[in-house]
């Protein structure tokens, strides 16, 4: 309120600028500027600052001159501020009419799209009505076609046939002259058709033979489709004897390797065969060898007790051996006790000596009992396998 009742205050009013003089003391122009005293000169400094700034500052300025200048101030910002609402307020309605020209545009954009889609469908329609239209034009473009096709073949075929038929009247053109003159040389009684008519019989004839041209015709179609279908039968035929003879060529091949495969087998087997063969007849040779050794030192230990040589197995045979071998060593032992004995007594020894010999030989006797007990072991046990 305080600020609606001052007074209104234009920025050019000449009071509210500051003036100031520059006063200058007298100098007389005829001194040199050397001489020129300059003491008691108050040089006063240009201003080059603004009004406002010169008020607000300066010390001597009344508070009353600053309220006017802020009123100033007040005043230019209610006047911009005025200023700018209104330009807020335009805005606001340029905006607002931007806005509703931005929906109508929109509204437009949406019917034109709607519009355009309907005319996309209505195209996609008729394209589809005249790519229907085109194959069906096509379709039957091509039926025409093959119509055309079959009636040029057709005229085709006309064409020869009525060729051969030109041919054919042209053949039978002296027939039919010959007919036609024969014809005038004929009595006008010609046509009747009695019993006695010399035509019919010729009639007749040609009817029996056409019947039977006929007849023949049928009958060599019938044997021309007969000779088709052997033909066709015989391919078959062959065919199938063709895969016959190949499967029957794979079955021997098959077969072949299959029989060299055996043959490779038996050789194999036949060589294992050879071998084991010759194997056994070492051993059989190594094993009677081994017999007649066997033999030949039974023969050459031989003992009575043991029974006739013949009637005696292998297994007692070297029992027998055995204990032929054992009672040679200790025959031999005893023999080379005795003799050490005998070169005792002739070097002169004790008796003592003597007892002392005589207990080995009973330990002698001992062993011999105990290297026959196990032989007769064996001899039992021979006996009994």
């Amino acid at each position: 309120m305080a600020n609606a009742s001052l007074p209104f205050i234009d920025k050019g009013d000449p009071r509210l600028k500051l003036t100031l003089e520059n006063r200058i003391k007298n100098i007389f122009v005829t001194q040199l500027e050397e001489t020129r005293q300059s003491e008691n000169v108050n040089h006063i400094p240009v201003l080059t600052e603004a009004p406002s700034t010169i008020l607000e500052t300066g010390v001597n300025t009344l508070q009353r001159t600053l309220v006017l200048k802020k009123q100033v101030e007040l005043d230019e910002v209610d006047r911009q501020l005025s200023l700018k609402h209104q330009e807020f307020k335009i805005l606001i309605q340029t905006l607002s009419q931007r806005s509703a020209e931005l929906v109508r545009k929109h509204q437009e954009t949406k019917e034109k799209a709607k519009m355009f889609e309907k005319f996309v469908e209505d195209n996609e329609v008729k394209r589809r009505r005249a790519v229907k239209k085109y194959q069906t034009a096509r379709e039957q473009n091509t039926l025409n076609k093959r119509e055309i096709e079959d009636i040029v073949q057709q005229l085709t075929q006309l064409k020869v046939r009525q060729q051969e038929l030109k041919d054919r009247v042209a053949k039978y053109k002296i027939y039919e002259d010959y007919l036609m003159k024969l014809l005038d040389y004929l009595p006008e009684s010609y046509l009747d058709y009695g019993t006695e008519s010399l035509i019919m019989p010729l009639i007749r004839r040609h009817a029996t033979l056409s019947v039977t041209n006929q007849a023949l015709e049928q009958r060599g179609a019938q044997l021309l489709q007969e000779l088709e279908q052997g033909h066709r039968q015989l391919d078959l035929h062959k065919q199938q004897h063709n895969t016959d003879k190949l499967m029957t060529h794979r079955d021997l091949s098959e077969l072949q390797s299959q029989r060299d495969m055996l043959k490779e087998q038996n050789k194999q087997r036949e060589m294992n065969l050879l071998m084991d063969q010759g194997h056994q007849r070492d051993q059989v040779e190594e094993v009677a060898s081994l017999l007649i050794a066997i033999r030949n030192l039974g023969e050459q230990c031989y003992l009575n007790t043991y029974g006739p040589l013949e009637d005696m197995d292998l297994l007692r045979m070297m029992d027998m051996v055995k204990e032929y071998i054992l009672e040679t060593r200790d025959t031999e032992r005893k023999a080379t006790r005795l003799m050490e004995y005998g070169t005792r007594v002739a070097s002169g020894t004790d008796a003592a000596a003597l007892s002392e010999g005589a207990a080995p030989s009973v330990k002698n006797s001992n062993s011999k009992t105990q290297l026959k007990s196990p032989s007769k072991f064996s001899q039992k046990s021979g006996i009994s396998t």
